[in-house]
This record gives structure tokens, C-alpha cells and sequence, in this order.
């Protein structure tokens, strides 16, 4: 690993500028580290809310952090806003730029998080439904699945009325609350039994120009505005409003204004003022209103970080900071009314073992109360019907001739999870050409596009893949699914309940890399659940940067010997210098050391915020290499970009032209047209991003920034997943000192609440105490 000193030169991997030896990684850098992380400056508070009991109230639990939540996403600048309700009372706040774990419980990303990177579909003449709303539509249909198969094991999850929705259609409207800077971190961070006849995958429908989804009707947008209007809040959010709520959304409001909490980007402050303004001194922190839409309000907040529940404690000191009298009351009537559902983890097994410890006159010890939303709960119990139902789908292996460890695991089990760093993902590969030489029907899916698969938001939203029987399923007998760490829970459930009975399922992906933009940790709580065969590879990353990814992913921050260049750290003092020195190194000095063009180099940092985040460095980057008035929205000709589609999907393009129809883009050689109301929410430029947008793909070289105020963004599983984008060479501009260090050896990971590891479990031991059914 070789290091270069800081100046005024190019940022040249091969040739290191005379001098003291820069430190490494594991050694101080050279000039002092800024706090803080990317845009996590506190936001200033409106007049009078320092008196309202929801000034931001300091932490419960911690999640994922350093990424904006459903990373991928882009981030419209914000607009400064006027404050709602009476005077001395809060408005409608803006919302934050969103990162997963800097943000608190007024931290509204402008999307859900949901995983699966894919192409957006082509533009062509005629109009048809979005990829993005075929998408919607697909999860709709298992979500009525998922109800009926509930229904037919006569054990329904009691029904609760949701309090808020997270489409990404509302980002325009949002748009008119977002302002201001960042809050500080707050909350929540914390087989057929003889081959079937392979038949040809289904070929992906025509290009279509993406459509907007149906909105609200003009009649129920102006109802809205006027409610808003008299409430003192932002006419702007009539349509997010409108859509988060219903036809009926001016009646609701007028009897709940709190219910404006469903609303993307609306925190409790804004929604107490709003409270007051229209219903006066009646409105105060013991309102049943207030708390019952707190609750709704706080779960979303923990699943944008990553949660599908939390535990009752924890919701309960939330809501106590949030100035409820009586939190636990609060929340038994939130569950009575059937806002939320309430789970007592391991229940049956809790059950027994007290029966037990009654006879022995031992103590059993407390039982796990977990409360989540209705959608979550019914796609996580779905999820582990699915993966039981494919665990337990065959009795005796079919001969598949012998062969790897993962194909005779393959062949004998219906359900099948695989673990590896890149250089294993030929595995699942060699298990699907050896499948297909079997007559199977074979389908490999991953997050990002990659050679001979198709992306898993393709697969359902019908553009990629096998298409769907006469049932709704996959007309297929073995999906392997690829970067299966980035599915988050619907994601997942729609996809395995989409798997027919007497198929196969193996999930592959490396557990060290970032996990879902969405709510849940699929893979891993199938992991712990061992609940089906684990595959584990043992074929090592190759060359000086995998010996580096490798150690970091055991804590390990190490010095491994470059004689290529292959990994080079260059120290940097403050922002500014990184980013000069990021531009050195993607337009002169690796194109000029190993030959690789500026276009096929990625620049990765921790957030799109601060003075070297990803707005910073993409408007220098833009300024070298393709200067131009950005006379299409922002944009020019040959402008590299990210096109997000529906929520969480990342898929690099590059700008081609524009006219009346709207943005051109060409995504891995499909062309993409972006419609002009969109192309603010749903493209930036995409010369630097963030790792969670990096994830899934591989670049020749990677350059990734590290400025001092990026140092409390830092994780082992970020710096894992950024160093390890890079195939042939790996540039670290670096400027957190002792931070990169410290993140590799003490920072895991942070965890997520969920149930899936414990209802998988107790199906699978269910199905074995029953081996006849």
C-alpha cells in the first residue's frame, strides 16, 4: 500500500511526491480531522418551538448509518418555507437530506429505502405504465396474496389503519418542506423430481416512456389546500397529503390535524403548531390524537432506518420525550384501536419453557414485546411462510451428477443461502449453467444490472425475466438471487411468495457489505435462523485489494503489499483539498497510470452533503470533465448521472439529449426517458456517489473520499462496501485521521429489529417435529 504526500501536484498512484512518508490508513493523517458527519448540523428551530414538548428529544435505539436512507434516491435542494400555525408555533419543518443514521426522528429521507437496483425502461411512442408503478402493482397483488393465505391458516394478523405512506411520487410536494440544515443523529440509528424442459425466458416487454401514477382528483387537492391553508401550513402540500391519505384527506385533517404526520417530511413540531391553529387550546401533548399518530409516526421513522419493529420499551421512552403523558397507556391504545400490532417474540416457545420452569420452580424471564405496522408484520410472516414452504419442498435430492458444494446443497434442498466475498459470485453462476444443462428453467436476479442476469425490481415489476404462470408465480424451477443482503422485507416477501412449489431458491451475497435501503435484514436472519443449508465459499478476493477487504471485514485494517499501485492513500488536510485531489485522481492520474478512462472510475463518499460529499464533488468533476451550461434541467450531453426510478433503484446512465418528451438517457446501451416534471426528483449526476447507490456494482477503479467531517458517518460495513467496488485499482483520499481505523476495529455494524430470524426458526423446528406434513 503506498501513500502520497499532499500538494500542489497531480494526484499521481505511481509516482509519490519526495518526502516524509504520509501515514496510512491505521496511522494519523495529516492534517486535522473536522467533526461531525455530512450534512448533520442541527436544524434551526422555528419560534416557539423550543416550548412545544417536541423539541427533538434525544435517542433511543441506533441503526444503520452513514447513507441516506434508500440510498439512490435523489435529493431535491431544499426551499426555504414559512411556518404554519400561530405565531411562536412551528410550520411544517423541512425535510433533511436523509442520510440513514444522521438523521433523528425528524429525519425524513425523501424516500422509503426500498432495495433492488435495476434499468428503468426505455422511452418509446407509446405510453404505458411505468416500470416504477408496474412495480407498485406487483406488490400490491402479494400483499392481497399474502392477506389471503393469512386468512386460509385462520390466523390473521389483526388488522390496523395505516397512518402514512412513503411513495416516491410525493417528492415534488415534499419538495416545498425541505429547507434548512440537517438534525443532529437522534433516533433509530438506531425440484421437480425429474428435470423439467428449459424454455425460453420470456423476452422483456418494448421500451416504454415511464408514466406518472394515478394522483388525487383536483376537487380533493384543493379541499386540502384550503384546510392547510387555514391551519397556516404550506399550500405546496396539498398533493402529498391528498395521496398519503385518501379522497376524504380535508375531513381527516380537519378532525386529526396530527395526521399530517403521514405526510413525508412533516415532523411532530410543524404538526403540533398545525394542531393548534386549527382546533386552538384543545390541542395539546395529551391529546389521544397526537399520540396515537406519534406511534404510527415513530415505526415509520425506525423502519426508514431499517427496523420492521421496535420494542415496546423503546417506542414508550420515545413517545415520553415527545412530552406524552402516560406513554405505556398511549400505546395500549394505539394496539386497541389496531394502529399498530403487538407481538411477544418466541410466544409458543415462552409458553412452554414457563410451563416447564412452573413444574421446576424456576423463573423463565421476560417476554420480548415488539410492536410494528400492519404492512410490515404481514410481509415478514409471509416471508417466513415462503422460505418455509421452499425449505420443506423436497424429501430426496435429485441427481444432478455430483459437482460444487452449492450445487449438490442445490439439488437436494428446496431452499439454499450462500455466502462469499465478489470473487465467489462465480459460484451461483456455475450452479445456474449447470442447472440449465439439466433442462431447468433457471433465473439469476441481482440488485444492480449484471451480465446474463436480470435485476430483482425487473424480475417483478414483469420487464425482466420468465414472466408469470396461469398463478402469479415464476415460470421457472431454480432462482438464484445475487446481493441477496440488499433485499429489504416487502421486497423479499413479494419475491419468494412470486417462487412456485416444487422450485428452488438460493440466495447468495456477501454478509459484510451495507444491507438493505428498506426496512429488514433478510439474509442474515435467514442466516441465524438456520433454518436451510448454508453454502460457505472459500474462494478468496484476489490481489492486494481483496487481501484489503478481506482483513476489514474481520476488523482488520491491515497494510498489504502493492507493487502495482493496485492501493494508494492520499492524505489530504481539509474538504477542499479533497476534492482537488479527487479530480487529480479520476481525470489525470489514473487514466494516465493504468490506463483506465475517467469514465470507467467511480468515486465513492459517505454523504451527499458537506463541503466533499457527493453535490460537492460531482459539480467539480462535471467543471473538468464535461463543462457545460446544464441547460437541460442541469444536465448536458454526456453528463454522467444516476436515474432513479422508484425508490431505492440507482442505475447509472449517461445524458444524451432532451426535447419536449424529456430527459434522454442511456442506461447500459437502453435508452431512458425521464419526463421533465421528473427529472429534478429522479436524476443527478453520478461522477461520486454514496456507497449504499455503489452497492452491487463493480468499477476498474474506485476513489473513495473520506474529508474530516465524514469521520462519525464511517462503519465497517461502509468502508467493506466502498473499498470493495474496486476490481484493479483502489485510491483512499484521506483526511479522518484515526476514524478509518477505528470504524474498521469498533464500529459494526448496528443492528436492526426484527422478527423474521424468530418466526423462521419456529416454523422450521415445527416442520420437524412433523416430518409427515
Amino acid at each position: 500500500m503506498s501513500t502520497d504526500r499532499p500538494d500542489a501536484s497531480a494526484a499521481d498512484p505511481t509516482t509519490p511526491t519526495p518526502g516524509p512518508s504520509a501515514p496510512s490508513p491505521d496511522h494519523t493523517a495529516s492534517g486535522p480531522a473536522d467533526t461531525g458527519s455530512p450534512e448533520a448540523e442541527p436544524t434551526p428551530s422555528a419560534p416557539g418551538e423550543d416550548a412545544t414538548p417536541d423539541a427533538e428529544p434525544d435517542p433511543a435505539p441506533a441503526a444503520d448509518s452513514g447513507e441516506e436512507a434508500g440510498d439512490g434516491e435523489p435529493e431535491p435542494e431544499p426551499d426555504a418555507v414559512p411556518a404554519a400555525g400561530e405565531a411562536g408555533d412551528a410550520g411544517p419543518a423541512p425535510a433533511d437530506s436523509g442520510e440513514v443514521g444522521d438523521g433523528g426522528p425528524g429525519a425524513e429521507p425523501p424516500v422509503s429505502g426500498r432495495g433492488g437496483v435495476g434499468e428503468s425502461p426505455a422511452g418509446s411512442e407509446t405510453p404505458a405504465v411505468s416500470e416504477a408503478a408496474a412495480e407498485l402493482a406487483a406488490q400490491k397483488v402479494e400483499r392481497e396474496r399474502i392477506a389471503r393465505r393469512k386468512a386460509e391458516r385462520q390466523a390473521p394478523v389483526e388488522a390496523g389503519g395505516k397512518l402514512s405512506g412513503k411513495a416516491a411520487d410525493l417528492l415534488a410536494a415534499v419538495r416545498a418542506v425541505e429547507g434548512g440544515e440537517k438534525p443532529p443523529a437522534l433516533y433509530f440509528d438506531d425440484a421437480p423430481a425429474a428435470p423439467r424442459k428449459a424454455v425460453a425466458a420470456t423476452a422483456p416487454p418494448p421500451p416504454r416512456n415511464p408514466e406518472p401514477a394515478a394522483g388525487p382528483t383536483p376537487d380533493a387537492v384543493v379541499s386540502v389546500e384550503a384546510v392547510l391553508t387555514r391551519g397556516g401550513a404550506p399550500a405546496a402540500l396539498a398533493g402529498a397529503a391528498a395521496t398519503a391519505l385518501g379522497e376524504d384527506a380535508a375531513d381527516l385533517l380537519a378532525e386529526d390535524p396530527w395526521r399530517l404526520l403521514a405526510v413525508a417530511g412533516v415532523r411532530p413540531a410543524q404538526a403540533d403548531g398545525f394542531a393548534r391553529a386549527l382546533l386552538g387550546p384543545e390541542a395539546g401533548p395529551a391529546d389521544e390524537r397526537r399520540a396515537a399518530a406519534l406511534v404510527g409516526w415513530l415505526l415509520e421513522q425506525a423502519a426508514l432506518k431499517g427496523h420492521t419493529a421496535l420494542e415496546a420499551p423503546t417506542l414508550e421512552s420515545a413517545l415520553a420525550q415527545y412530552g406524552v403523558p402516560a406513554p405505556a397507556e398511549a400505546l395500549e391504545r394505539a394496539i386497541g384501536d389496531g394502529a399498530v400490532l403487538v407481538f411477544n417474540e418466541g410466544e409458543e416457545a415462552e409458553a412452554e419453557e414457563a410451563e416447564e420452569g412452573e413444574e421446576a420452580g424456576e423463573d423463565t424471564g421476560p417476554v420480548r414485546v415488539l410492536v410494528g405496522l400492519e404492512g410490515y408484520a404481514l410481509a415478514e410472516e409471509s416471508l417466513a411462510d415462503g422460505l418455509a414452504r421452499l425449505a420443506g419442498g423436497f424429501d430426496t435430492p435429485a441427481d444432478w451428477g455430483g459437482g460444487s458444494e452449492l450445487i449438490r446443497a442445490a439439488a437436494g434442498h428446496g431452499l439454499v443461502t450462500h455466502t462469499g466475498g465478489e470473487a465467489a459470485r462465480a459460484e451461483p453462476r456455475a450452479l445456474a449453467a449447470a442447472a440449465r444443462e439439466l433442462g431447468l428453467r433457471v433465473c439469476l436476479a441481482a440488485h444492480a444490472p449484471a451480465p446474463d442476469a436480470v435485476t430483482t425490481a425487473g424480475l417483478l415489476a414483469g420487464t425482466e425475466g420468465p414472466g408469470r404462470d396461469a398463478d402469479g408465480r415464476f415460470a421457472l424451477d431454480l432462482l438464484i438471487v445475487l446481493d441477496a443482503p440488499q433485499l429489504d422485507v416487502e421486497t423479499a416477501a413479494a419475491l419468494v411468495e412470486s417462487v412456485p412449489d416444487g422450485a428452488r431458491l438460493v440466495l447468495s451475497g456477501d454478509p459484510g457489505v451495507l444491507g438493505s435501503a428498506g426496512p429488514g435484514r433478510v439474509f442474515a436472519d435467514v442466516l441465524a435462523a438456520r433454518a436451510c443449508p448454508q453454502v460457505v465459499s472459500r474462494v478468496p478476493d484476489p490481489g492486494p485489494v481483496g487481501e484489503l477487504v478481506s482483513g476489514i471485514g474481520i476488523g482488520e485494517l491491515n497494510q498489504v503489499d502493492a507493487p502495482g499501485k493496485e492501493v494508494v492513500i492520499v492524505p489530504v488536510r481539509d474538504a477542499g483539498e479533497a476534492v482537488h485531489r479527487t479530480v487529480q485522481l479520476v481525470a489525470e492520474s489514473v487514466p494516465r497510470a493504468f490506463g483506465i478512462p475517467a469514465d470507467s472510475v467511480q468515486v465513492i463518499t459517505p454523504g451527499h452533503g458537506g463541503s466533499a460529499g457527493t453535490r460537492a464533488l460531482n459539480t467539480a468533476l462535471k467543471e473538468r470533465l464535461n463543462p457545460g451550461p446544464g441547460r437541460f434541467g442541469g444536465f448536458d450531453p454526456g453528463d454522467r448521472v444516476v436515474h432513479v426510478p422508484s425508490p431505492g433503484r440507482a442505475v447509472p446512465a449517461t445524458v444524451v439529449s432532451a426535447d419536449a418528451r424529456g430527459l434522454h438517457l442511456d442506461g447500459a446501451g437502453a435508452r431512458i426517458v425521464v419526463p421533465k416534471d421528473r427529472v429534478e426528483s429522479q436524476v443527478r449526476h453520478g461522477w461520486a456517489v454514496t456507497a449504499h447507490q455503489a452497492v452491487g456494482a463493480r468499477w476498474p477503479a474506485v476513489v473513495v473520499v473520506l474529508p474530516g467531517d465524514a469521520a462519525q458517518a464511517l462503519s465497517r460495513d461502509w468502508v467493506y462496501t466502498a473499498f470493495g467496488r474496486a476490481e484493479r485499482h483502489l485510491s483512499v483520499v484521506h483526511g479522518v485521521d484515526q476514524a478509518l481505523a477505528h470504524a474498521v476495529a469498533q464500529v459494526p455494524p448496528k443492528p436492526r429489529t426484527t422478527r423474521l430470524t424468530g418466526l423462521l426458526s419456529a416454523l422450521a423446528e415445527a416442520a420437524r417435529e412433523k416430518p409427515g406434513e
